[in-house]
C-alpha cells in the first residue's frame, strides 16, 4: 500500500507522514530531505551562488550523490544520509531552505529523484510525502492526502521550530521564504506543486499536530480500501 501526502512547505507533511508510517508500521520516506541533500551537496561544491544554481556544473555531480535513509536506533528518528554522512541538522537550515526550491525544480534532479522514490516502492507498504508524490511518483497511490495551511502559521511554526534548534532567524526572513517557495514550487514547469483530482484536502491552520494525524489515521483506517 502506498499513501502519498503532497502539499505546501512547513504545513506538517513530514509530521503526519512519519506519524502514519510509525502507527501503521509503514516505512516512511522523506522527499524533501532528499531534495535538500542535494542542495546541500550542491552549496558545498560551489554549483551555488547568490541563490542561483550552476546546472552544468551539478548535472555533472548527480551520479556522485547518494542518498539514504537510516533510523537512529538511540532516538529511533530517521536521519538522512549523504554520501554517508549524516546531514540531517544540515539540511533543516535556513540557508539550504532558501535555495532548495530552485535545486528541486531542475529537470535531471527531478528525474534521479523522482527514480529513486519509485525504487522504494518495492520495500512494501510506505508513506511518502513530498510536492508531487499522488502527481507524478505515485498517481495510482492508495490514499493522496494534500496538505496545506496559511502562510502566516507556516511561518510560526516553522520560526520556532529554528528557534527550538537555537538558530537565530528573523521571523520575517522565514516568512518571505515560505511564500517563495510555494511561488517556485507552483509555477515551476517540472512537477509542479498542485492537488491530484483524488486528494483530500487537509487544512492545518487550525489543527494541532495530534489532531492532524488522528484525523488522517481515522480516514484511512475507516476505508474500504485499508480493510
Amino acid at each position: 500500500m502506498i499513501i502519498a501526502i503532497d502539499g505546501h512547505s512547513s504545513c506538517g507533511k513530514s509530521t503526519i507522514a512519519k506519524g502514519i508510517a510509525q502507527v501503521l508500521g509503514f516505512v516512511y520516506i522523506d522527499t524533501g530531505a532528499m531534495y535538500r541533500a542535494v542542495t546541500l551537496y550542491a552549496m558545498r561544491h560551489h554549483c551555488v551562488e547568490y541563490s542561483r544554481v550552476n546546472e552544468e556544473t551539478l548535472r555533472g555531480m548527480m551520479g556522485d550523490i547518494h542518498i539514504r535513509f537510516e533510523v537512529d536506533s538511540t532516538t529511533n528518528v530517521q536521519q538522512t544520509y549523504l554520501n554517508g554522512e549524516n546531514v540531517e541538522t544540515l539540511i533543516r537550515s535556513l540557508e539550504v531552505a532558501n535555495v532548495v526550491s530552485e535545486v528541486a525544480k531542475i529537470p535531471f534532479v527531478r528525474a534521479q529523484m523522482v527514480a529513486l522514490q519509485q525504487s522504494y516502492a518495492s520495500q512494501g507498504n510506505i508513506v511518502m510525502d513530498g510536492r508531487d508524490i499522488g502527481t507524478v511518483v505515485f498517481p495510482h497511490a492508495d490514499f493522496k492526502f494534500f496538505v496545506t495551511a496559511a502562510a502566516q502559521v507556516r511561518a510560526q511554526r516553522r520560526y520556532d521550530e529554528l528557534q527550538a534548534k537555537g538558530e537565530h532567524v528573523d521571523f520575517a526572513e522565514v516568512l518571505k521564504n515560505i511564500e517563495q517557495r510555494d511561488l517556485i514550487d507552483s509555477t515551476r514547469s517540472e512537477s509542479p506543486l498542485r492537488q491530484a483530482p483524488d486528494a483530500v484536502v487537509v487544512d492545518t491552520s487550525n489543527m494541532t499536530r495530534e489532531e492532524q494525524l488522528t484525523w488522517i489515521l481515522n480516514y484511512i483506517q475507516n476505508s474500504r480500501s485499508y480493510k
